[in-house]
């Protein structure tokens, strides 16, 4: 399974899992992620059944893991094997990957984060503008993913601060 740019409609809805770095991945680090990746899911098991999984990393600071849970379910101890494997490349690149209290944006064509206050206290102030673009990183499949893990500033979770 290939999660790769394509012009083929999936018709499988794969589990989906985004880990969101706080920062751009520097191109050594992105290399060294995506092998690190690779050699994991290339062995990532449930019970001794391999799963068919692949990632990606997204706009150069997202890690999407893809499973595709109709060949085999993702276990707890094997979600709780991924996860080790992450804080490992968190610990190692210091990326945030685990910090659920932030928030990323796309304004003027770059991706921006900040701290969850910090965004909403700058909306309500009017220092961001609502003309952004907002990513959510609570999508669970990848048809959720590929319809709406970036959405206009309107459509997004963000058009709630108040």
């Amino acid at each position: 399974m290939k999660i790769e740019e394509s012009n083929i409609v999936e018709t499988n809805d794969y589990r989906v899992i985004i880990y969101p770095a706080s920062r751009p991945f520097e191109t050594k680090e992105a290399k060294a992620i995506t092998e690190k990746l690779f050699d994991f899911l290339a062995t990532w098991a449930a019970h001794g059944k391999p799963l068919s999984s692949s990632f990606k990393i997204e706009k150069n600071q997202f890690i999407i893991i893809c499973v595709d849970e109709e060949k085999e379910m993702a276990s707890g101890c094997s979600i709780d094997a991924l996860g080790k494997v992450m804080r490992e490349i968190d610990e190692e690149y210091q990326l945030g990957l685990f910090d659920r209290m932030k928030a990323s944006f796309i304004e003027n064509g770059e991706v921006k984060t900040l701290k969850l206050i910090d965004f909403k206290s700058k909306v309500r102030s009017g220092e961001i503008s609502k003309d952004i673009q907002v990513f959510d990183f609570s999508k669970n499949t990848y048809l959720e993913f590929l319809g709406n893990f970036l959405l206009p500033f309107e459509r997004s979770w963000a058009a709630g601060i108040k």
